[in-house]
């Protein structure tokens, strides 16, 4: 009897729609202890282990960290962009009210935190080059993060933190692209537009079998990650050409959508935590948070992400441009936009980017860390802090 209780419990956990943020929040802290243990070296070790397959023609042998962040991610931007579009065509992105609400709000969250780092580190040519850090929000720990408030936030808070982050990481990749690559192959580039191109007559033709998208996706994958542009991008650009409806009718999307959840809330978001958050502290790090690289990160992400997303959302509204999303309100903005500080990984690509000197790399790693820590938290406990507000309001005027 205790087992099948304990069976029903665990069923129960992995249904919540907190589960996936805490077994998120759970990997993080076992990649962290694994790097500040002796088994640091042969992690990193093991993260840079190519495997995959190479010859003359076809190159996909790579790292784990890379098949990592550039293909299981690119999995997880396909779930994202998925859910966008089924948004646009039936749900909260469904008006143009609504759906720019989100790309003008990610537009104030990449200005503000740039700006800041800028004037921290203007008179530092050493650091300057970093302003791209702080512009990212890292969605899968923003979402991971949201999901643990469940039902406590209105379903289309999560839709425009979604569209924000995936508009915001798609800005910062075209940053990427222009200002920290050395090279676009350009070749690259038009074989996965003609790819693209293809899934869209695809979808002009009605096709509905989910491997006329997949396999055709994954060949763009390929394309865009040699082009030099980073290869999740591919992901998206896949999930925009699904055919779905908006009846009740389950289409293709809705059906890929369904198969991908679970994946990607339970195996794929909790390798890419473990893989990314191996951040090993060193001595001076703290003392690291005080210097203009330091401050710029961290004031950019805890300060600048929220100031940039609710300033341009409150302009867009007053403007008549856009519209909240149903049942939401400024609190609900402010707690979204601190989450949107959460930039870990792509700041942390971006440092990498912007860096040779190690030491720079090292304490641009810790300052994206303490500043995403600090986002997460003040996020999640102003968001929960206000639903209760709200319930106990209910409770007194049912009393009266």
């Amino acid at each position: 009897m205790k087992k099948l209780i304990n069976l029903k419990t665990f069923k129960e956990f992995f249904r919540s729609s907190s589960a996936g943020g805490i077994i998120l929040l759970i990997c993080v802290a076992i990649s962290l202890s694994i790097a500040n243990s002796s088994s640091a070296i042969s992690f990193n070790n093991l993260l840079n282990t190519d495997v995959g397959f190479a010859n003359d023609s076809i190159q996909l042998r790579y790292p784990i960290i890379l098949w990592i962040n550039d293909g299981l991610m690119a999995i997880f931007f396909l779930l994202v962009g998925l859910e966008i579009k089924r948004e646009i065509v039936e749900g909260e992105l469904s008006s143009m009210r609504q759906a720019s609400l989100p790309v003008l709000a990610a537009i104030g969250g990449v200005m503000v935190p740039a700006l800041i780092y800028t004037v921290f580190n203007s008179s530092h040519p050493d650091t300057v080059h970093g302003w791209g850090i702080p512009m990212a929000t890292d969605i899968a720990f923003a979402l991971g993060i949201l999901s643990l408030l469940g039902n406590k936030v209105p379903p289309g808070i999560k839709v425009f933190l979604a569209a924000l982050a995936i508009v915001d990481d798609l800005m910062a990749i075209l940053v990427i692209a222009i200002f920290y690559t050395s090279g676009l192959h350009l070749t690259y580039l038009m074989y996965a537009g003609g790819v693209f191109v293809m899934l869209l007559i695809f979808n002009r033709m009605g096709v509905k079998n989910i491997l006329f998208y997949i396999i055709p996706g994954v060949v763009m994958w390929y394309l865009i990650h040699h082009s030099g542009i980073h290869a999740t991008i591919a992901g998206v650009l896949t999930a925009l050409t699904l055919p779905t409806t908006p009846d009740a009718k389950e289409s293709p999307l809705e059906k890929l959508e369904h198969m991908l959840t679970k994946p990607v809330n339970f195996l794929i978001m909790p390798i890419f935590a473990i893989a990314n958050t191996n951040i090993t502290f060193e001595d001076g790090m703290l003392a690291g948070l005080g210097s203009n690289l330091g401050m710029g990160i961290v004031l950019g992400l805890f300060l600048g992400k929220p100031v940039g997303i609710f300033l341009m959302s409150w302009l867009s509204v007053k403007l008549k441009i856009a519209q909240l999303p149903t049942g939401a309100n400024w609190t609900h903005v402010i707690g979204l936009g601190l989450l949107g500080g959460i930039g870990f990984t792509m700041s942390i690509f971006i440092a990498l980017l912007s860096f040779d000197n190690e030491a720079y790399q090292n304490e641009a790693k810790f300052a994206i860390l303490i500043a995403s820590a600090l986002s997460g938290i003040c996020g999640y406990l102003l968001l929960n802090m206000y639903n209760k507000k709200q319930q106990k309001k209910k409770e007194v005027l049912a009393e009266s």
